[in-house]
């Protein structure tokens, strides 16, 4: 880092547990606790047999195969997400080569948490885990680009993954291996790479955990709202714009998890190590190696309680910071609910490192993006949003 001139703060540690999560995924972790299990293929299921009823199915992994099992049956932690994500790729000399603006979806059909869901599954999807999809909005020549998963709750499946390209005006399914590329030029961030746990866990193997220990990482306090669009000042690099400039706390204790991507025999990388944060089994960091055994990329997030606190404002007053859009703010009294009154909880920021090439990508959800997409969660009727934003039908729709 200090090679490079990143710079960031240390901010206290965050004692509370209820801070580290969206508050309905919390109440079905502790009252779910205890009721998973494996089934001989490998999945998770309950006690009785029936696909997962939501939360953390195994809150103290113990083993390799139970913390993966946490991050991948549910990403975003609530039932419905859609997140509007401005976009900067940066060449090697610390310029801004590619601004892309574009929207990602997700809905549950299993393991769903939300009172106002039809719990725990949705109605004839209990076969799948979630439905997912990503559009562009911005610059022009991309704009109406897609990609949508369909993700089996059978871990051991490949997802049915299409694309909709506007130039040729039709949908096309691709293979598994386009997880492994980006999804559109300039940018280095692959849907393998989504919340460290973007394949299905049972197309990788050999998940162990290698260690535990205490970590610095950006697991709350990464939300600002008092700023531009939600944006964030800029530090390091070349011309001073290449990270995020944002503060990191003591993880009491992570968990360091490894696998190989055993079901992808022409993957470009042979291992990914993930950092979990103990507490609510989420990740500070993931680094892939390549097929040498090299260190490639690191994929480091942020996240955030949905709730400002004004006393910590002055860890981001910094003069000769950057920004996005505007200077830090010093601060206010922010928040977004969920239904019940109780502050939400999200991922907040993204950088990804190609170490080898000394390429950044990073992006951050924002209040809105070109197009006048909104960041949303739980919102609205879970088959209206699939019909809306989750089919190849809606892919050509959403490109028109």
């Amino acid at each position: 880092m200090t090679q490079d001139g990143r710079e960031f703060f240390v901010l206290p540690t965050q004692t509370e547990t209820d801070v580290h999560f969206p508050p309905f995924y919390l109440d079905a972790t502790l009252k779910n606790w205890g009721q998973a299990q494996f089934g001989p293929d490998g999945n998770v299921y309950t006690k009785d047999g029936k696909p997962w009823i939501g939360g953390h199915p195994f809150p103290d992994p113990q083993d390799g195969f139970e913390t993966i099992a946490d991050i991948t049956l549910s990403w975003g932690r609530h039932d419905q997400d859609i997140f509007a994500i401005p976009t900067h790729a940066l060449d090697t000399e610390g310029e801004i080569q590619y601004e892309y603006h574009f929207v990602w979806a997700q809905q549950q059909c299993t393991g769903m948490v939300h009172p106002d869901s039809p719990q725990p599954y949705l109605e004839n999807l209990d076969h799948l885990t979630r439905y997912q999809s990503v559009w562009f909005t911005s610059p022009n020549d991309v704009k109406g680009t897609a990609f949508m998963n369909e993700w089996h709750y059978d871990q051991a499946k490949y997802p049915e993954l299409f694309g909709y390209l506007p130039a040729f005006k039709r949908v096309r399914r691709f293979s598994t291996n386009q997880r492994f590329e980006p999804l559109v030029a300039g940018i280095n961030v692959f849907l393998s790479e989504a919340w460290a746990a973007g394949d299905p866990m049972l197309t990788w193997g050999n998940w162990k955990i290698i260690h535990r220990g205490p970590y610095l990482g950006a697991m709350h306090h990464n939300w600002l709202p008092q700023n531009d669009n939600w944006s964030f000042p800029l530090t390091g690099g070349p011309k001073g714009q290449t990270y995020y400039y944002v503060g990191r706390s003591l993880i009491p204790e992570v968990l360091i998890l490894e696998g190989e991507p055993t079901g992808y025999p022409r993957a470009p990388l042979s291992k990914r190590r993930i950092y979990l944060d103990a507490r609510n089994i989420e990740y500070p960091q993931a680094i892939s190696f390549d097929r040498r055994g090299e260190i490639w990329k690191s994929f480091e997030p942020g996240f955030s309680q949905c709730k400002t606190d004004p006393s910590l404002a002055k860890y981001w007053i910094k003069g000769d910071v950057t920004s996005e859009g505007s200077q830090p703010s010093s601060g206010g009294d922010h928040e977004v609910l969920a239904s019940d009154g109780r502050p939400d909880w999200m991922w907040n920021w993204v950088i990804s490192n190609d170490i080898q090439s000394k390429r950044v990508t990073r992006f951050w959800q924002a209040e809105h993006c070109k197009g006048g997409w909104k960041s949303l969660y739980d919102k609205e009727d879970p088959y209206d949003f699939i019909s809306q934003y989750l089919t190849t039908s809606a892919m050509r729709r959403l490109g028109t």
